[in-house]
């Protein structure tokens, strides 16, 4: 039987590489989703099947899809004021005083529309700031789909008998190798491998980037030690701390990762959940650093056509305005630790060893005796049966990334989720990943 979903993408692929728009949405001639419509916690696909979502679009909803409360605001804005003027407006300030009233680590801000061009502004101003070129990251982080940052560790396919480490290549095809040039990656919660890269490159190193809490790993996080560590080093040799928040900004706590840690980071960059799910990102911190975006060869340059385009903020600010003042977190949080709490139980009722990672409103399921302490700890665990039991989970209602790197997205809306629904969906889905 051929599916509405699949006739979709057979009409998509004369015209889009794989009839989707982004790689990541292909999931196969029979998986590939098209979503008719999104409302809450809940989309419908073309075939009218409804999923409680948990992927919720990679992390950018945190109230709910269509939520009333934003949209009125962008309708608003778009029918009062317009959408784009190549000018100013007075929402950028008003969106900077909430995201200042969140985040005590930001003195300036300027605005970007993705996670992408947040770091890649954030990244070039802290080069401009120190007058060095390398930048440390992660093992296991994710900043965005530009060539510098397309370097990754290959923990799929390294052979942990014959390697000491995985091997370092780029996601695929059409980045050049110079891109690699001034990139060092190094283990999250490695204290050795941190000292070893600052003592062989520390003179040229601008800035460490790091996500905390690693969105595109299983929240897999660092530890406040460890965070102590990179405040202090960069401190001692002169780089930038930045912290990428993109999926951990107004969604981990009101002031994003670091109120968890207590650590300001010298920049930030936000996305995802700053809108809601609208088109809107900023990057940020002290105010000497960011005073380098100026003119002049000395000045870092900054810009973009839709930069702090009034669709986009407008949305940021209604989304700001209602996790600053309603309990919308509170409630994320609570129904997270709900939902975990229905999982355990799941698994424990089939003796599975398992462990929950990052906080409640992003957290990661892995399969294992231990917390993975960063990506190569991960292969570690159970991964397959994690896919297996995703993909019944998908077939029964219940939409989510079939990949244990990706965490469960939490919005306000899922506290409509029925739990005992979802605790069935969830023993039958792993019944059938055990006996098949």
């Amino acid at each position: 039987m051929t599916t509405i979903n699949k006739k979709l993408l057979q009409q998509a692929q004369p015209h889009l590489p794989l009839g989707v728009a982004d790689t990541y949405r292909y999931w196969g001639e029979e998986e590939t989703i098209f979503v008719k419509s999104m409302q809450g916690g809940f989309i419908t696909d073309s075939d009218d099947r409804q999923y409680v979502d948990f992927r919720l679009a990679y992390g950018p909803i945190i109230l709910g899809y269509r939520d009333n409360r934003v949209d009125q605001e962008v309708i608003k804005c778009i029918t009062e004021r317009g959408t784009i003027s190549g000018f100013n407006s007075d929402l950028e300030a008003e969106v900077v005083r909430l995201i200042k009233g969140l985040c005590p680590n930001i003195e300036k801000v300027r605005f970007a529309n993705s996670g992408t061009e947040a770091v890649i502004g954030a990244v070039r101003t802290a080069r401009g700031f120190t007058g060095r070129n390398k930048v440390v990251v992660v093992e296991g982080g994710f900043h965005g789909l530009y060539d510098e940052m397309m370097w990754k560790s290959d923990v799929d396919n390294w052979n942990t008998e014959q390697q000491s480490a995985p091997e370092i290549i780029p996601f695929g095809a059409g980045i050049p190798e110079n891109s690699r040039e001034h990139i060092e990656i190094v283990p999250l919660n490695d204290f050795d491998a941190l000292d070893e890269v600052f003592a062989r490159a520390g003179d040229d190193i601008a800035a460490i980037l790091i996500e905390p809490v690693m969105g595109n790993c299983g929240s897999i996080s660092s530890t406040q030690k460890y965070m102590q560590k990179l405040h202090d080093v960069c401190s001692d040799n002169g780089s930038l701390l930045i912290m990428d928040e993109v999926k951990t900004g107004f969604r981990v706590a009101k002031g994003g990762v670091q109120e968890l840690y207590g650590i300001k980071a010298d920049l930030s960059t936000y996305a995802k959940a700053i809108g809601n799910g609208y088109p809107v990102a900023a990057f940020g911190g002290r105010a000497d650093v960011m005073d380098m975006i100026k003119f002049g060869a000395d000045g870092v340059t900054h810009g973009g056509t839709y930069t702090a385009n009034m669709i986009g903020l407008s949305a940021a600010k209604a989304t700001l305005e209602v996790l600053s003042e309603t309990d919308a977190l509170a409630t994320v949080n609570k129904v997270g630790a709900s939902i975990k709490e229905v999982l355990a139980r799941v698994f424990a009722r089939f003796d599975i060893e398992h462990k929950f990672a990052g906080p409640d409103s992003m957290f990661g399921v892995h399969f294992g005796e231990e917390i993975p302490q960063n990506y190569r700890d991960w292969k570690k665990t159970d991964s397959k049966l994690y896919t297996a039991f995703a993909h019944n989970l998908i077939e029964n209602g219940v939409m989510l990334e079939p990949d244990s790197r990706e965490p469960w997205f939490i919005c306000e809306a899922h506290n409509t989720v029925d739990l005992e629904w979802l605790e069935v969906a969830a023993t039958q889905s792993m019944q059938k990943a055990l006996e098949d």
